[in-house]
């Protein structure tokens, strides 16, 4: 499951570039947003479980690639910076939500991946609201999104009882199992360099550096976040 990148936030586009709306990354975006609904209605609608679970697999798959045309292009607007965060929120939540209710995941295992979303979103959205500086993405972070984008179209794909299906299970509860614990652990270890963070941005707007950079450890910007 997809999540945003703070480091991304700290590209600079060319001075005046960033009100633009129609640049190859938010293009990008708007395919991976307009995707959703086509997810839940190969999902839902169609009955093709497969095909759902290869698409959100796709989906997860390309998370990076707007925040990279983005970077590489110089192509960082003000409209990416809010759509491509709401993409993602929109995909992890629909996609958690979906293959619960699908009855693909064990409960106890997808509210426990949202109940994660949550916190963390929280999380940034205080610290934002309190001027924290930015937080750098910890790997382990990065590691247990990875972990989850791969466990959730596993356990889809192999919702079923066909002979074929069972590796498929058996890679999505190992990815799974050690995303999830790294997305927790990930969101304990945030707390310290949170506090840091939210000192150091109070001293700033104290002494009026004026350039406090608003985030968290899920920040608003283009990429696979923690």
């Amino acid at each position: 499951m997809s999540l945003p990148d703070p480091a991304a936030g700290a590209s600079t586009a060319p001075a005046g570039g960033e009100d633009r709306i129609l640049t190859a990354a938010n293009l990008v975006t708007a395919v991976r947003l307009g995707c959703i609904p086509v997810f839940c209605w190969l999902l839902f609608g169609a009955g093709r479980q497969t095909a759902a679970a290869i698409l959100l697999g796709v989906l997860g798959a390309t998370d990076w690639v707007d925040g990279q045309l983005a970077r590489r292009l110089h192509q960082v607007s003000t409209v990416g910076k809010v759509l491509d965060p709401t993409a993602d929120r929109l995909l992890v939540g629909t996609a958690v939500v979906s293959v619960i209710v699908h009855g693909a995941v064990p409960l106890w295992f997808g509210l426990l991946t949202v109940a994660r979303e949550a916190l963390v979103s929280a999380m940034t959205v205080v610290l934002a609201a309190l001027g924290s500086r930015r937080i750098d993405v910890l790997w382990i972070g990065k590691a247990g999104t990875f972990g989850l984008m791969v466990s959730y179209p596993g356990f889809l794909i192999s919702h079923g009882t066909a002979g074929w299906q069972e590796p498929f299970h058996v890679v999505a509860w190992v990815a799974g199992g050690a995303g999830l614990a790294l997305a927790w652990v990930a969101a304990a270890a945030y707390v310290a360099p949170a506090r840091k963070a939210l000192a150091e941005g109070r001293r700033a707007r104290r002494e009026g550096g004026g350039g406090t950079t608003i985030g968290g450890p899920l920040a608003p910007g283009r990429g696979v976040g923690a």
